[in-house]
Order: structure tokens, then sequence, then C-alpha cells
């Protein structure tokens, strides 16, 4: 709300974005570890972040409708993909929006922490990969741990270098 609102950047100067960011420098696809404000020196490589939605939803969680008004964005910027990319969902709402723009059901592909799946989008076919959202309360409860978001960018990482990307 303060920060990728102001910035432009999603997951700009939120608790979100200091995993995510970490993660990103971590495994090459950022120059540094942090982003926290417009101009910023953080630069990404091979790496572009988006959202499900363009607008900042009530309490932060998207109504299935804003999603559905969303998806031809999400969509047009997948379409820019090459074959053989990657998408890493940040949860089950990304996950679904994923899924619905590149025309397929999302129960086609169900989500779980660590999944990667084959998705088809016209005649070529991305992996999409899924890890818990990295909120303050996914970290803070345990559900997701430093070391589980490492092993799914692990995979990311394997699949783009044309290893199995089979997440641990």
């Amino acid at each position: 709300m303060h920060g990728a609102n102001a910035t432009g950047r999603p997951f700009t100067g939120d608790h979100a974005g200091i995993l995510l960011y970490r993660a990103l420098h971590e495994f090459g696809f950022a120059n540094r570890p942090d982003a926290v404000a417009a101009g910023s020196a953080l630069r990404l490589a091979d790496c572009r972040i988006t959202n499900a939605v363009k607008c900042l939803p009530p309490a932060n969680k998207p109504l299935p409708a804003e999603t559905a008004n969303c998806n031809g964005y999400l969509g047009a910027d997948l379409a820019t993909l090459p074959a053989g990319g990657a998408v890493l969902a940040l949860g089950r709402i990304a996950h679904d929006a994923v899924l619905r723009a590149l025309g397929t059901r999302p129960s086609a592909c169900p989500f779980a922490h660590g999944a990667r799946h084959a998705v088809a989008s016209g005649s070529r076919s991305v992996a999409l990969f899924d890890s818990y959202h990295c909120s303050r309360y996914n970290t803070n409860t345990g559900r997701l741990t430093e070391a589980m978001f490492r092993n799914v960018f692990t995979a990311v990482a394997a699949h783009l270098a044309g290893g199995s990307g089979k997440a641990a």
C-alpha cells in the first residue's frame, strides 16, 4: 500500500518484498537484495514482477470479480514469455489467475507449494511454479520458511538452465 503504489514496483517497501527481493538477488535475477524506493538502483535481470490485479484491493485480498476484470492485462503480460519460460505464482490467487490468463482451468493444475506445472499457452509451453505467498502472515506462522522459498527458486533456476526444475 505504501510502497508499491508509490513506486510502481510490486512488493516494494513491504514485508513480502524483503523475502522476495532477497531471493531474486541470491539467484541472480536482481542486482541488489532490496527494493525500498522508486528511485532505488534495483534492476531485474531475466525477470519481471506483475500482479494478478492492477489496483490495491480492500484488505489487500482481491475478490474474484477484481481478478477476472484484470485477467486480460495479466494475459497480455504473460504472452511475452518465451517458450519454455517460467512463472512463479505467489499464492493460490496468483496461481489461479495465471492459469486463467493462459487459458487453463485452475482445477487442471491444483495449487501446491513447490509444485511445477507444464502449461500450454497457444503453440508454446511455460512452467508454472507455485509458492505460498511470502506475506508476513505466512512467514511468521512458519507456513513458508526462507528455506522453502529458496527451494522453489532453486527449481525455477534449474528449469531456466535446462534442468528438471523439480521443487524439493
